[in-house]
């Protein structure tokens, strides 16, 4: 006769079954009746499981899909069961300025050479510390010093555009991420790699590719498990291999260019230099801090993050800025005419002082900042405990829901700078949004500025910015002095619709603009 404890083993797949329902089932129940969170306003999916948005995220479409939730439920929105997104500039204020919330696990998947750098230090406090180390660097008054070299890279840009042949296409994404490369190392090391040679012979870069991937592998290890994504990676495939390995082949490099300049250092070679690069500041700065096999890794990591930080994103900022006036013939007439009157001679460049006075320049890339930002995704960061000292912590309070600590919480550029009650007709590219006329202007302007966060908001706003605002000036005012541009069929609205992974690139991965030699210049 068959026992209870045979009939368990019979039927031992069909309990299973029921119990990991009935677990997920009462999982359910809570996060949609009894959650702390559960009284936020969001698609009733998302509060069960991250799975909804994870599918977002795979398809490159999370910026968007969140800017329509605003729209459907107003500037507070719940899209995981521990995450809570807004759309507000005074808790953005808040979040990211004064209480300085650490950020969550998240970046944990931008780790470069299985080590923290500035952007992936969760806590706050230790960010203060990495910064510490670049800070000096980024300040107008060091990154003059490396504006010959960088003015050298544009004007050599436009001496590889004069040898295209006149109708042909190229692929700005590729171009302007070998130009940034070049202006990054400049930077970094204090010489130019010659990427841009590179690409004019048509010679695969494995740094420049490396930086071009990273993003993409990024998305990638935060959206899967570990065990997936060792899997991924033993895929056979050589490209899909190359987009795994980026971390590696940047590590490399950068190692290889640590090890030298610190070689120099210590024969006080590069002591002869009025100017200082990133890899002297930082080697300096880590040196009293730990051991030097410490300081190097850190050295490493950091220099990788501002590689990717620097390249990546302002390529596909420029990109979209020239596809802009590919399209948009007004606009080009008004930036060129006010590029002719300060540039007379074209051969020549003025200072970045001029360029940063020119208003009509200034309000084109405020306005392609602000559509065509490159990291317009959410800033996650995690509400803290009120107090170590509290054993019943208070909740943080998010526009009136009472958010418990360990919630994420976050905003993102792309919604802030599409707000059409502060941007009226947001989807439109118009520099003259940016222009002062008098009236109302001014208060207009003010508005607009306060919520603009192309490079993030707060105490940990990128670094860089600086170095970005100046390359962007320099290189759209000389390709813009030199060239009419055209957009080749192949490039439409559907081929540049924005995609993210953190930070943004078209549709089509590729940007393909003609840029053919002004007849007046």
């Amino acid at each position: 006769m068959p026992t209870l404890l045979d009939f368990i083993f019979d039927h031992i797949f069909a309990f299973t079954g029921v119990f990991i329902a009935l677990y997920f089932a009462l999982c359910a129940i809570y996060q949609l009746c009894f959650s702390p969170l559960c009284d936020i306003p969001g698609p009733w999916y998302a509060a069960i499981s991250d799975f909804w948005l994870i599918t977002h995220v795979l398809r490159l479409q999370q910026c968007r899909t969140i800017n329509t939730l605003f729209a459907l439920y107003g500037p507070v929105v719940r899209v995981g069961p521990n995450k809570v997104v807004f759309n507000d500039l005074f808790t953005a204020r808040n979040v990211y300025s004064i209480l300085k919330f650490d950020k969550s696990k998240y970046y944990k998947s931008l780790l470069t050479n299985d080590n923290d750098h500035a952007m992936t230090t969760l806590s706050h406090a230790s960010h203060v510390f990495r910064k510490k180390g670049y800070a000096p660097h980024y300040t107008p008054t060091s990154l003059a010093q490396f504006q010959p070299e960088i003015v050298q890279s544009a004007l050599e840009l436009v001496n590889i555009l004069d040898g295209i042949v006149k109708g042909n296409a190229i692929n700005c994404l590729s171009f302007f991420r070998h130009l940034m490369v070049d202006i990054a190392s400049v930077s970094s090391f204090g010489y130019r790699v010659g990427a841009l040679n590179k690409w004019a012979i048509d010679a695969e870069d494995p740094l420049v590719t490396a930086i071009g991937d990273f993003p993409k592998r990024g998305i990638l290890r935060s959206a899967v498990p570990v065990w997936a994504w060792k899997l991924v990676c033993s895929i056979p495939n050589r490209r899909w291999r190359q987009l795994c390995d980026s971390d590696k082949i940047m590590a490399e490099f950068v190692s290889a260019r640590v090890y030298e300049t610190r070689l120099q250092m210590v024969s006080g070679a590069s002591e002869q230099s009025d100017r200082v690069a990133l890899v002297q500041r930082l080697l300096r700065y880590y040196s009293g801090q730990s051991t030097d096999t410490a300081s190097d890794r850190d050295v490493i990591s950091e220099h990788m993050g501002h590689l990717v930080g620097a390249c990546d994103t302002t390529s596909t900022t420029l990109s979209y800025l020239f596809w802009e006036l590919s399209r948009r013939p007004n606009i080009a007439k008004n930036l060129q005419a006010e590029l002719d009157a300060a540039i007379p001679d074209c051969k020549t460049f003025p200072d970045i002082s001029v360029l940063q006075d020119l208003p009509y320049l200034t309000a084109f890339i405020k306005e392609g900042l602000r559509l065509y930002g490159a990291v317009p995704s959410l800033l996650e960061r995690v509400v803290p405990c009120s107090s170590e000292k509290t054993t019943i912590p208070e909740a943080f309070d998010l526009m009136g829901f009472a958010l418990p600590p360990g919630t994420i919480v976050g905003t993102q550029a792309w919604s802030m700078h599409r707000d059409p009650s502060v941007f009226p007709s947001p989807e439109t590219f118009s520099p003259e949004r940016w222009l002062e006329t008098g009236g109302d202007d001014k208060g207009k302007l003010e508005a607009m500025n306060r919520h603009m966060m192309p490079f993030g908001k707060g105490s940990r706003v990128c670094g860089g910015q600086n170095l970005a605002q100046m390359v962007l000036r320099i290189a759209t005012a000389a390709i813009a002095r030199n060239f009419e541009l055209l957009a080749p069929p192949e490039t439409t609205e559907k081929s540049m619709e924005m995609r993210d992974s953190f930070v943004v690139f078209p549709a089509s991965m590729a940007c393909r603009l003609i840029f053919n030699a002004r007849k007046n210049r």
